[in-house]
């Protein structure tokens, strides 16, 4: 059930997280599927719904920095200063877990949080007055939800949608492991690494993962933000080679007809990028051609998301 992220419909969500239920709410990146991160029945809900493995972690959602560092076994001093920098925003903070957060995943001993910058998510962490423990609100691997029916297209069992509109940035958190002596990148996001740079000095980027061993962060399995169609990445689009199967996800005037033309400026580009998909993969095309990005730092997470898509 979709309603207004209005008051009551604040209350609402907040009544159903409390008493251990789920709920899918809107923040500046994607929609989440939220659930109670102290309450093993709501987190292992969160995994029933979306088919999630076990060994991939969840995201923990608070309203501010005090929130993020009780959950913390320690807090580094470079953790402030990003917090400072950044939120709320679209990075998420890998740290040593507090011995009393358990119930959020992989054995790691660590834990992702962040603040969201959207109004309505911070209202909902208010209200509830709990950290939210809060994936992407769709099915493990599948592409994620920039909208509240994109939220119920992919988890119609969903008690309850929060609709704050469209999701801003439409692709999610930049994520950094602050573990090691050197921040290392494991997720690129919304949020560019040179501006992360000017807070932190060098970053490390992030290595190969195996699929079914734990990780600290989402993101990082070989398969993930895929639609139903198969998604091929090209350097050329060849109109006379399309046939109605098809479908074209570009950034250029290719002369494609009927071709979903996305900006080539990467920000711009990556907040449509799965609301594409989905229209895609709504016109029911059985393959997706999509015009390769540029190689470059800007386009990292926009290459990562597509090259994951089309695993």
């Amino acid at each position: 059930m979709i309603v207004a992220a209005d008051a009551a419909g604040i209350r609402r969500a907040a009544g159903l997280l409390r008493a251990g239920s789920v709920v899918a709410f809107p923040t500046e990146t994607v929609y989440g599927l939220g659930a109670d991160a102290f309450s093993a029945k709501a987190v292992a809900e969160v995994y029933r719904l979306k088919n999630r493995p076990s060994w991939n972690p969840l995201i923990v959602h608070v309203p501010h920095v005090v929130a993020a560092r009780e959950l913390a076994a320690g807090w580094p001093d470079v953790a402030n200063e990003l917090a400072a920098a950044f939120w709320p925003g679209p990075l998420t903070l890998v740290v040593r877990r507090a011995p009393h957060l358990t119930q959020v995943g992989a054995d790691t001993g660590t834990i992702a949080v962040r603040v969201p910058a959207h109004e309505v998510a911070l209202r909902l962490l208010e209200a509830t007055g709990l950290p939210l423990a809060a994936p992407s609100a769709n099915r493990s691997e599948g592409i994620s939800p920039t909208t509240a029916e994109h939220v119920l297209r992919s988890l119609p069992d969903v008690p309850l949608v929060l609709d704050g509109g469209p999701a801003s940035w439409g692709i999610e958190s930049t994520v950094l492991d602050l573990t090691g002596e050197v921040p290392r990148l494991l997720r690129p996001g919304a949020l560019g690494l040179r501006e992360i740079r000017e807070v932190t000095g060098a970053i490390a980027l992030p290595g190969d993962v195996a699929d079914g061993s734990a990780r600290p962060s989402p993101g990082m399995s070989r398969r993930h933000y895929a639609p139903r169609a198969k998604v091929v990445l090209t350097d050329e689009v060849d109109p006379a080679a399309l046939d109605p199967s098809v479908g074209v996800l570009t950034y250029e005037t290719a002369g494609v007809p009927g071709a979903e033309m996305l900006s080539a400026e990467p920000r711009e580009y990556a907040a449509d990028l799965y609301a594409a998909l989905h229209r895609l993969d709504d016109a029911g095309v059985a393959t997706i051609l999509v015009k390769t990005p540029p190689d470059t730092e800007e386009w990292m997470a926009v290459r990562d998301r597509l090259n994951r898509a089309s695993a």
